[in-house]
């Protein structure tokens, strides 16, 4: 987030300085008498933000006047005046600014600047980020189709009798006699045998 802040400053400092203009008032020759200053503004915009710069010899100055002094060449209601050579001046609000030299004579001869100053020009826009594309809605899904019930098994052509399952071990182990019993059964009809045979012979002996 603070990152973020420092850019947008330091985009919204650069920002105006990329798009302001320096102006030399005068192109080549300056600030100087045997120049036509209104020929020289024709065909310029000067926005705020941009700078007028005057370069001039010993002999001149320059006076910053309202639209009465401009007229009259007069200066002595000058809101500002620079000397030195060379000056720079910042344009700082939206309107007509009037220059003279207060030099006597100059500003009759023509050293005399009205500058019309417009809005800064607007910051190019940010381009927004692409959005990304929308996914397509899903398609809705089919219903299920309902499960065919299988059909029923056919009786048996012919009116047939179907086959009876095999008897399975267990059900035959019921009718087949096991050895424990058989045994069982031998020793009692032995035991017959005997009582029979004994029994003879006691009714022979009597």
């Amino acid at each position: 987030m603070g990152s973020t802040s420092v850019l947008l400053l330091l985009l919204l400092t650069v920002v105006p300085a990329v798009f302001a203009v320096t102006y030399r008032v005068g192109d080549v020759s300056g600030w100087t008498s045997g120049i036509d200053y209104t020929t020289w503004v024709t065909g310029k915009t000067f926005r705020v933000g941009d700078t007028l710069e005057f370069k001039y010899g010993p002999s001149h100055s320059v006076s910053v006047v309202n639209k009465a002094g401009f007229d009259a060449c007069d200066s002595s209601g000058a809101t500002q005046s620079f000397s030195g050579g060379d000056t720079k001046i910042n344009l700082t609000r939206v309107g007509t600014i009037h220059f003279i030299c207060p030099t006597p004579g100059h500003c009759l001869g023509g050293m005399k600047l009205a500058v019309p100053v417009l809005a800064a020009a607007p910051s190019p826009a940010t381009p927004s980020p692409t959005s990304s594309p929308k996914s397509p809605p899903l398609a809705p899904r089919s219903p299920r189709k309902p499960k065919t019930p299988s059909p029923p098994a056919s009786p048996p052509a012919n009116g047939s009798p179907s086959e009876s399952p095999a008897p399975s071990p267990s059900s035959l182990s019921s009718t087949t006699p096991s050895p424990s019993n058989a045994a069982f059964k031998g020793v009692m009809v032995s035991y017959g045998m005997m009582a029979f045979t004994m029994l003879l012979m006691f009714v022979a002996m009597s």
